[in-house]
């Protein structure tokens, strides 16, 4: 009897089901977690690449996080850059580096970065890259009297660059400085003809003086010596030449290499094949130790699925008609995050 009292007990008992738990809230674009990945991959692409200036985070316009196990996960995020004024072998930290401000023809560069989060350590394991100039047609729209961009390879740029450092070596009481990459070149019409021009210089093993005997024989100092830096120079197309050259030296950085001979400008300089407007930040690396996981698919179809996510946004936004109580104040949406310099 005590055994059919228990069975019917045993039966009346609520039965309690296992409930899964809820899956994480998706990552908001200004979260911490992604504005730590954002600084991670940032500092990276910078790190990755050799030429032009350094590009500071605009905004984040999406994130994503794939878990592989316990404390492992990929992240991919997508970012919006912004030029500096710093060029990239400037030993000036980033965060003390001025964006460029539209009406200087700013450049914008578009990154898609993999990382990993591993025991609570961010790691790069690939990053693809590439920058474009603002439109020509947008800052003479809002600016009319604002210099526009020209290509590195014009003639007057050519000149200009040439007249500046063959200038600056015949007055140095330093090393011979020799040319590694001309930055940026803008030509001002008003009120005088003006070529306006940013380049990135390498000392030498020869001095200026040194220089006059045998320049072909002075060479970049090796990588354990090497000292960079940076010249701005202004050329006044006036009867009488107007120019001026400031040139400065960062001295050694230890890991700071740049990977092209430098230029010798006494005799002029040669126009390039390419005529680019700006340096393309045109980088693609991935982590030669990083194994490949089930995500790569993810990665390599972020940039095609940019627009669609936009689209699939912007269209449930259209249709989220639902009233509203008095007062309610909705969430800010978890992508893209907020702009930090301005709009492009």
């Amino acid at each position: 009897m005590k055994a059919l009292v228990a069975l019917i007990l045993l039966v009346q008992l609520p039965i309690h089901k296992a409930v899964p738990a809820a899956p994480p809230a998706p990552l908001g674009c200004d979260d911490p977690e992604s504005e730590a990945a954002a600084e991670v991959a940032v500092n990276y692409i910078n790190a990755h690449s050799h030429h032009g200036y350094k590009f500071a985070l605009n905004r984040i316009e999406d994130v994503r996080v794939v878990p592989q196990g316990p404390n492992n996960d990929i992240i991919f995020l997508e970012l919006d850059l912004l030029e500096t004024k710093c060029p990239i072998l400037s030993p000036t930290p980033l965060a003390n580096c001025t964006v460029r401000s539209f009406t200087e023809h700013a450049v914008e560069g578009d990154c898609d970065v993999k990382l990993q989060k591993l025991d609570g350590t961010l790691s790069v394991l690939a990053s693809k890259c590439h920058s474009h100039a603002d439109s020509t047609e947008d800052i003479v729209r809002v600016c009319p009297d604002c210099p526009v961009l020209v290509s590195l390879n014009n003639t007057e740029v050519l000149e200009t660059v040439s007249a500046a450092l063959n200038d600056y070596n015949s007055k140095s009481t330093g090393p011979y400085l020799r040319l590694l990459e001309i930055g940026r070149a803008k030509i001002v019409y008003y009120p005088a003809h003006t070529v306006v021009v940013e380049f990135a210089v390498g000392a030498t093993n020869c001095s200026a003086e040194e220089a006059k005997a045998n320049v072909g024989a002075c060479q970049l100092l090796p990588k354990d010596q090497s000292n960079f830096g940076f010249c701005t120079a202004a050329m006044a197309k006036r009867s009488a030449q107007n120019l001026r050259v400031d040139c400065q030296l960062y001295g050694h950085q230890p890991g700071v290499t740049y990977a092209d001979p430098g230029q010798d400008t006494s005799a002029g300089l040669a126009p390039s094949a390419a005529g680019f407007t700006n340096h393309n930040l045109g980088l693609s690396h991935s982590n030669p130790v990083a194994s490949e996981s089930s995500s790569a698919e993810v990665f390599r179809s972020m940039l095609s699925a940019k627009s669609v996510t936009k689209r699939a946004v912007a269209e449930a936004a259209q249709h989220d008609k639902k009233p509203r109580p008095v007062g309610f104040v909705p969430p800010p949406p978890p992508c893209p995050g907020k702009i930090r310099h301005f709009d492009i």
